[in-house]
């Protein structure tokens, strides 16, 4: 499985230690930025790695803010995914049974390395309960996005 990882410049050691934990379970990285200190604007990195979720060159996506929110924002713009910003296991662990997220959008002023592994972990652990009342909500954010409304 493939993992895509973007920051902007607040995110960039979170994202560092991330890609390096998910290395170590057996997931393949790959860095869509930003590599640097200079300021970087999440909606561009946010937008680039959410894109190529979609067009198929990974199966998950993990982006990294100060606090989450600005990349799960911009993410959210993408046809098709479903980002989550979480600040603990619990939160990410739901984000995919019930709501199939496939993007994790985690802030880098909010949570620390060893918490953001654990919430990481719980992500990636959890599956989303296909069928019954999440696949038909998850369908329902479907339309809304494809229609406008419901």
């Amino acid at each position: 499985m493939k993992i895509l990882f973007a920051c902007d410049h607040a995110g960039l050691e979170l994202k560092r230690a991330l890609m390096t934990h998910a290395s170590g379970r057996g997931y393949e990285c790959e860095d869509f930025g930003c590599r640097g200190d200079e300021n970087a604007d999440y909606p561009v990195y946010g937008y680039k790695a959410a894109k190529a979720l979609m067009d198929g060159e990974g199966d998950l996506c993990v982006l990294v803010c100060g606090t989450g929110v600005g990349m799960s924002l911009a993410a959210n713009k993408v046809k098709g995914v479903r980002a989550a910003a979480c600040s603990e296991p619990f939160t990410a662990k739901l984000s995919r049974e019930h709501n199939d997220s496939n993007v994790l959008a985690l802030g880098a002023r909010v949570v620390g390395v060893g918490l953001a592994k654990m919430i990481l972990d719980a992500w990636l652990d959890a599956e989303f309960e296909d069928g019954g009342r999440h696949a038909a909500r998850v369908g329902m954010i479907r339309e809304i996005e494809q229609a406008g409304e419901l």
